[in-house]
Parts: C-alpha cells; sequence; structure tokens
C-alpha cells in the first residue's frame, strides 16, 4: 500500500516549506496505520524572471512584484513568520537573498538521480529561509549539496552545463497541463490532487483515500 505523491513546488515558496512539515506529519500518521509513500519533488518556478542576484531584501521583492505597499507587505511576512513558527520553522526574511531558483530545480534532478532528492529539498528550503543562504548560485548550491553527501565536482560540472534543465521544463509543462497554477501541489497516484499547505488531517485524508482507490 505505497502511495506515489508527486509534489510541484519551489525552493523559493514559503508556502511550501510549511506545507512539507504537514504533510511529513501526515506521512507519519499514514505509515503508522501501515501505509507507505513515495515521495518526487517536480520544478515550479514562481518567478521565473528573477535575476540571480537581486538587488533589494524581500519586502523590496515582494512591493515590485506584487505591486503591494511596502507596510502591507511587511505584514504579510510578520503573519507568515508566525505560520511558519508554528510548524518549528523560524523563518528568517531579513536575512532571505532572493533569487532566481532554476539552478536549485536542476539540482534536486540531480539529486533525485543520486537517491537524495528528499534530504536535498530539505537542505535548501533551510538554507533559503532560516539561514539567508545563497541557492541561485553554482559554487553555493554545491556547498550544500556536499553537505547532503553529494558529490560536490559532479554538482558544479552538471550545474555548469545544461544538465536536467530539459526535465525541470518538463515539470512545468506538466504543471501546465494539469492546470496548476500555485505550489505546493501534491498529486496522488497520478489521480487525486491537493492544493496548497493543507493541515495534517486533510492530508492524511487524501493518502487514505489514495490506497483505498488502488486497484487490487
Amino acid at each position: 500500500m505505497t502511495v506515489d505523491v508527486q509534489i510541484w513546488s519551489d525552493v523559493a515558496c514559503p508556502w511550501c516549506y510549511v506545507g512539507k512539515r504537514r504533510f511529513e506529519k501526515a506521512v507519519e500518521r499514514f505509515r503508522e496505520e501501515g501505509g507507505d509513500v513515495q515521495v518526487t519533488y517536480r520544478s515550479f518556478e514562481l518567478s521565473p524572471d528573477t535575476p540571480v542576484d537581486f538587488e533589494g531584501d524581500e519586502v523590496d521583492f515582494l512591493a515590485r512584484h506584487k505591486g503591494m505597499a511596502r507596510e502591507q507587505v511587511v505584514g504579510m511576512l510578520a503573519q507568515m513568520t508566525q505560520v511558519a513558527s508554528d510548524e518549528g520553522l523560524d523563518y528568517d526574511f531579513a536575512a532571505l537573498q532572493h533569487t532566481n531558483t532554476v539552478l536549485a530545480h536542476r539540482l534536486l534532478h540531480h539529486a533525485r538521480a543520486e537517491g537524495r532528492q528528499e534530504e536535498m529539498k530539505e537542505r535548501l528550503l533551510a538554507a533559503y529561509f532560516v539561514e539567508g543562504r545563497h541557492v541561485g548560485r553554482v559554487d553555493d548550491l554545491a556547498d550544500l549539496a556536499a553537505e547532503v553527501g553529494l558529490d560536490r565536482d559532479e554538482v558544479v560540472a552538471a550545474l555548469s552545463g545544461d544538465a536536467y534543465l530539459e526535465q525541470v521544463r518538463a515539470d512545468q509543462e506538466q504543471a501546465m497541463a494539469l492546470g496548476i497554477r500555485g505550489v505546493p501541489f501534491f498529486v496522488l497516484d497520478d489521480r487525486l490532487g491537493v492544493s496548497g499547505a493543507q493541515d495534517p488531517d486533510t492530508f492524511l485524508g487524501a493518502l487514505r483515500r489514495a490506497a483505498e482507490e488502488q486497484p487490487a
């Protein structure tokens, strides 16, 4: 009774990290019931036109990108920080270095090929939202990859060329075909979709339903 779960998300998505934690709580309970889950992370870029080295902080980015007043953005980030804190995540938006995430997505595909995608995803999200690390440059990403046991030189070689870019684009095209407009978005057994950072009970219910609907 293993449920296949594909998760479209972005490293620069604060709700994706919150959703990851909530989903993990559901998976833990599902496994206690005798089920299992196979997770694959899929690529989704929230702001593909973002430069690698964005000049300004997260308030500057959101104020420009969404056309919101700075005071409104500050309040929104404070609320998001509290939501994350409730899940045990210590977001630091003041230290966050906004960047383009396509290289990070390519790294996640490389990590998947090496059997370390889940560890890499967690490391990237923590680096970005909690530690203020840069996740848009080859050397910085290679350092993070080495921390989860990937070969640093292999990562540099892969990210210095076009490796895995085709897979990233394929994920994005599939998202469009499925009508995915926001992340996180969870697809269970290619049949059941769950949108957003839902509470653990909702995720658990979806996992149970997917398992029940599997062919005998």
